[in-house]
């Protein structure tokens, strides 16, 4: 949520073995370049080495996954069970008395059997246990929403061209029902799932190979996303010119030179071997290292330096054997954002109605606790360059401006930011509203209003903009919002740079199953404050 006030500112796999290694792309790749010849061919390909097991799990990084589908298929299904029984007892629940009541025709039970089965069945086509979506991101549950929406659509005309009346009872109660706790109990087996992956747990064994520089920064941004679920026992460098790599926080062994990585991959029994940018033997290398791989249960990843490019934005398209990857330019209008709008609409007018009895009580406080008026106005720039006045309410005294000049030698912010985790000017009750970020709550107003977002960049200073360098104006593109990245990756802890990238691939990437996640965050994040003050 936006934190300040005007002297307070800141910124804004693991697939089962099988005969043919699988290509997968991590973000945008191909890798290009001129054609060398490469080292004389590997011998034959051999049985595959027994996979290397986690000592805590016993499984290899292909087992756990079949295990983690299981379970996943297993829950999924006493979800919807459930939730068709609940929409079967409400269907006679909520009927007329008729004589024979008792009884239950084979027709209900066959509706039910069939609508069960239809979406068991469903969730499985659209893969939304597949490996490389589960415990990442928010593809996993757009798939199940998705394949829901889809098995009740056909399950309609099926029942309408058949005339079957007795069906609405599951429209109604097991739709709804099931779709939400679907979506919670993947929730939950995510936070398992992510918890284990810290201890270093349910993860897929990975080599690296190419430029140092690029295997580097592969490995930085594994280690840093707990949901990457890889594991990086060996890098390849071409020539294998020393003997490790050595990153924040780890150092990895050179297992191999390009000419031997599916070498290295069979005696390692890695699950995935990830290519790094974009390896200088060009095409040949990528297609014959896949052949070699074919020995071994390990996959082919690439991997590319193309950022703050997100997967709704990118699509491949094969021609001719050209595997051509398009990258859609992002769009700032349209349905997608009359979506979004209606979205503010509907959750901030809401919120703001709920919460009443409560910012009038913090009103109070605020009022008992220093002199000077409950709300705070502050000019800040919208969509567009165009100005607004953000609420808050007041968390400093009434001097704080006149107060600023006195203070600038002790900004601890970064870039364009004034922060002070000790600010003096903050009131006792201001200091705890900060914490808990409910000094943003009146900003619900300038949602409703159309000025704000509920999710979207931090609302930035005129000051700031003017400072802003070419690039930073697209933060402007789009509604500031109430919370963001910015907000739910660790707020003022941040240096200016990350907090301009986040800002950025949000307005270029964002979505509404991700705002609604970014949401889910938040109240995390308010619970458990970090950078707050």
């Amino acid at each position: 949520m936006s934190r300040s006030e005007p002297s307070a500112s800141y910124p804004g796999s693991m697939p089962d073995a099988a005969p043919r290694t699988p290509l997968r792309l991590v973000g945008p790749a191909a890798a290009t370049g001129p054609v060398a010849p490469l080292a004389p061919a590997l011998p034959a390909p051999t049985a595959p080495s027994a996979p290397t097991a986690d000592p805590v799990t016993g499984l290899s990084g292909a087992a756990w996954a079949r295990q983690y589908r299981r379970w996943l298929t297993l829950t999924d299904a006493t979800v919807i069970a459930l939730a068709v029984l609940v929409a079967f007892l409400a269907r006679f629940a909520l009927a007329d008395p008729v004589p024979g009541a008792g009884r239950i025709p084979l027709e209900h039970w066959a509706v039910t059997t069939i609508v069960a089965v239809t979406w068991i069945v469903t969730l499985g086509t659209f893969r939304t246990r597949d490996a490389r979506i589960v415990g990442v991101g928010a593809t996993e549950y757009k798939l199940v929403i998705n394949a829901s929406a889809l098995a009740f659509g056909m399950l309609a005309i099926f029942f309408l061209l058949l005339q079957v009346d007795t069906a609405r009872a599951y429209f109604v109660f097991a739709l709804p029902l099931g779709l939400a706790v679907l979506v919670f109990e993947r929730w939950l087996w995510r936070k398992w799932l992510i918890r284990q992956r810290r201890y270093g747990h349910y993860l897929a064994r990975a080599i690296v190979v190419g430029a140092r520089e690029d295997v580097e920064y592969v490995v930085r941004q594994i280690n840093d996303k707990s949901g990457a679920a890889y594991q990086v026992v060996g890098a390849a460098l071409d020539g294998g010119d020393s003997t490790s790599v050595n990153t924040v926080g780890q150092r990895v062994p050179v297992v191999a030179d390009f000419a031997h990585v599916a070498n290295a991959a069979q005696a390692l029994a890695v699950d995935a071997v990830i290519v790094a940018g974009h390896p200088h033997l060009g095409n040949t290398f990528i297609r014959n290292l896949g052949w070699d791989l074919e020995k071994t249960s390990a996959e082919l990843v690439l991997s590319s330096r193309l950022t703050d490019v997100a997967g709704p934005r990118i699509h491949f398209r094969p021609v001719e054997g050209l595997p051509l990857i398009h990258v859609e330019i992002p769009q700032y209008d349209g349905a997608k954002h009359v979506l979004k709008r209606a979205l503010d609409i509907a959750l901030g007018g809401a919120a703001l109605l709920l919460i009443s009895p409560v910012l009038l009580v913090i009103g109070v406080l605020v009022k008992l606790d220093s002199p000077g008026p409950v709300l705070f106005r502050q000019e800040r720039v919208g969509r567009n360059g165009r100005t607004f006045h953000m609420l808050k309410l007041r968390s400093m005294v009434r001097t704080a401006e006149d107060d600023l000049a006195g203070l600038l030698d002790q900004n601890e912010g970064a870039g364009l930011l004034f922060k002070i985790k000790s600010d003096p000017r903050i009131t006792k009750v201001g200091r705890v509203l900060r914490k808990y970020s409910l000094d943003e709550l009146p900003q619900l107003w300038n949602i409703v209003a159309g000025q704000m977002s509920l999710v979207g960049p931090r609302p930035p200073l005129p000051a700031e903009v003017e400072n802003y360098e070419s690039h930073m104006h697209r933060r402007l593109y789009i509604k500031p919002g109430l919370t963001g990245m910015w907000q739910v990756n660790g707020r003022s802890n941040l240096t200016w740079e990350e907090s301009v990238r986040l800002d950025l691939y949000y307005v270029e990437n964002w979505s509404l199953a991700g705002d609604l996640m970014i949401i889910w965050r938040t109240f995390k994040i308010i619970i458990r404050p970090q950078g707050a003050y």
